[in-house]
């Protein structure tokens, strides 16, 4: 393989599997798409990995002897160097989803095995977009902007922390601020499909961000969904 050339270089990722040959498989593919690619056989070693790798994102399997996914998830956000690392889970079919998704580990997403090689990279430069800048709204909103890297919300000037499903339904919704975006599409891209939620969920969360920002940032649409307003 030959190496890559930093101005190249998509990103940095960690895959963590104690599957040899999802690790080869994955690192391969990976590799061809411009990453760059290290990877560990359980999450003690993940850890240490990571330490002096300062990866982008974490793809990390649920179950693994000695340390599983969700236990090696809790550590790395203990660890300030890599508080703000990209992580997602890899599960199993017929894993216990919301177990996983109930369990507040701090992961980034979830990635169902058998995976797809081409739908791991579409996946994990998904992340990296969103992981990347602060973006705003129009400034006729009186200035709510959110900041990927800390997750928080900056709305005129005073920073606000969010829950990650808050701030991930309302990053949505500000990347295109006036489309009307429909329960489906929002449960799918905040939550997964592979995650079965009730269907009060969205609008739970929609009224605790107007809670916290503002009733006049979100509209409802009737009978189809929510949009910023412009």
């Amino acid at each position: 393989m030959e190496t890559i050339e930093e101005e190249e270089m998509l990103g940095k990722v960690l895959l963590v599997d104690d599957e040899q040959d999802i690790l080869v498989l994955l690192k391969y593919n990976l590799e061809k798409e411009n990453f760059l690619v290290q990877t560990a056989s359980n999450g003690r070693v993940a850890i240490e990995v990571a330490k002096d790798f300062m990866p982008d994102i974490i793809v990390l399997d649920v179950m693994m002897p000695e340390m599983d996914g969700i236990e090696t998830c809790l550590e790395l956000r203990q660890i300030p160097d890599l508080k703000n690392v990209l992580i997602t889970f890899l599960t199993a079919r017929g894993e216990d989803y919301s177990q996983i998704a109930g369990f507040d580990s701090g992961a980034d997403g979830y990635i169902t095995k058998p995976i797809k090689p081409r739908v791991l990279v579409s996946r994990l430069k998904a992340l990296l977009r969103r992981k990347h800048g602060v973006v705003s709204s129009d400034e006729d909103n009186g200035g709510l902007k959110i900041d990927r890297d800390r997750y928080i919300v900056i709305l005129e000037g005073e920073e606000t922390n969010l829950p990650k499903k808050e701030f991930e339904l309302l990053d949505l919704l500000m990347s295109k601020p006036g489309n009307i975006f429909t329960r489906e599409v929002i449960l799918d891209t905040v939550w997964g499909s592979d995650i079965v939620v009730g269907d009060r969920t969205i609008d739970v969360h929609i009224r605790k961000l107007r809670e916290k920002i503002g009733d006049h940032y979100i509209k409802t649409v009737k009978g189809v969904g929510y949009k910023l307003a412009m």
